[in-house]
């Protein structure tokens, strides 16, 4: 698989001065944390799973978590445990069809080694689990049962823990929270493949929920959470993992209070007006403003519940041209001594040192996302996108 496989290969050549690179389920685990991008998510339950997957890998969705959890009534949890596993066999029964990194989202950590004997043979399509309400009590017991499953199986299998109870976000007891789930995810640090944000449970401690026409930072108690995660379990220096961004919840508004937050200009000169008002009828400016954040405060990919946020997730993961070019400067050998190095599109300063744990992230992004050509823009990326 790879990220824009579903465009044809004589656009992505138009589009991509480096063109994505190609993964699969065994790819190493720093490749696929980092490649993980618009993470969709859907209920266990739904009857026709296996087509639903199919259909959004030819969409470009490269992750997705099939959901036993919030998603899903109580009662329905052991009916959508069953049809797990009938999708799976009907998606193992299929020759060359290509499928996204699968995930499952449990309840609790009985579930795992269950579900993978279950799945048989079918387990091979399978990449991990994904961890609710990760404290350290809780989460150890599920990475416990992990790696369990894993051995029983034989299957290589991830775990991205959800950092959403509320002992993180209050702030009496958060340092604690943080310091317990460090200890927890890096025992098990081979197989945390990434920290996923539960945004919605934060809000749900204070009952709010923000509007379309604000992001997750706006929220202020959010906002500080997601910086104290970052903090102690996203650094750059070797001992962080990939915290991936918060989900969007909208995909239509019937009308706004504020302005859209989309500049008319870009899309004016991509002659792409009629897609920057379908953006902005269906949310989209607000979502393109988190996922702009997102980056800006060191998150990775993004939790999606609609099929219409990935492509927006994708497009704007892409490297620059100018920040490929910035990040190549940054790592060449002969500044390995440090300095001060002149843009080469003469606009900002690189600062070798400082910069370098950017610079290397941006080629990790590169290599995943591709690096655009110099005149191609999002917007550029975004409408190659959409089936026409």
């Amino acid at each position: 698989m790879r990220h824009f496989g579903h465009i044809a290969p004589g656009v992505r050549q138009r589009l991509f001065h480096q063109e994505p690179c190609e993964f699969t389920t065994d790819s190493p685990a720093r490749l696929l944390s980092a490649a993980l991008g618009a993470t969709l998510y859907s209920p266990a339950t739904r009857p026709r799973l296996a087509g639903d997957i199919v259909k959004q890998a030819g969409l470009g969705v490269v992750s997705m978590v099939l959901c036993l959890e919030d998603s899903i009534d109580d009662a329905d949890v052991a009916a959508g445990e069953e049809n797990l596993v009938r999708q799976f066999a009907e998606l193992d029964a299929l020759d060359g069809v290509g499928l996204p990194l699968l995930f499952v989202r449990v309840r609790t950590p009985e579930q795992i080694p269950d579900l993978v004997g279950r799945l048989g043979a079918s387990v091979r399509l399978l990449s991990g689990f994904v961890l609710p309400k990760f404290t350290e009590e809780r989460g150890i017991l599920f990475l416990e049962a992990l790696a369990s499953a894993e051995a029983a199986s034989g299957r290589r299998l991830f775990a991205m823990p959800v950092l959403e109870s509320p002992e993180l976000l209050y702030r009496e007891s958060r340092v604690e929270s943080l310091e317990g789930i460090a200890r927890a995810v890096d025992k098990y640090r081979d197989r945390v493949l990434a920290l996923r944000l539960g945004v919605t449970d934060f809000c749900s401690s204070y009952g709010l929920r923000r509007a379309p026409d604000m992001t997750a930072y706006d929220v202020h108690v959010v906002a500080s959470v997601i910086s104290d995660v970052v903090n102690m379990l996203g650094r750059a220096d070797g001992t962080g993992f990939t915290v991936t961004g918060p989900v969007w919840e909208y995909f239509r508004v019937p009308e706004r209070m504020f302005k859209p937050m989309l500049r008319t200009s870009p899309f004016l000169e991509g002659q792409a007006v009629e897609l920057r008002e379908k953006l902005i009828e269906h949310a989209m400016d607000g979502l393109l403003r988190e996922i702009t954040l997102d980056q800006a405060n060191g998150l990775l990919g993004k939790t999606c519940i609609h099929p219409s946020h990935v492509l927006p997730v994708h497009a704007l993961s892409v490297v620059s041209h100018e920040e490929f070019g910035d990040a190549a400067d940054i790592l060449r050998p002969e500044s390995g001594g440090g300095g001060v190095l002149r843009s080469a599109y003469t606009n900002k300063m690189n600062e070798v040192k400082p910069h370098r744990a950017w610079a290397e992230r941006t080629m990790l992004r590169a290599e995943v996302f591709g690096v655009a050509r110099e005149d191609v823009s999002f917007v550029d990326l975004l409408a190659a996108g959409i089936p026409g």
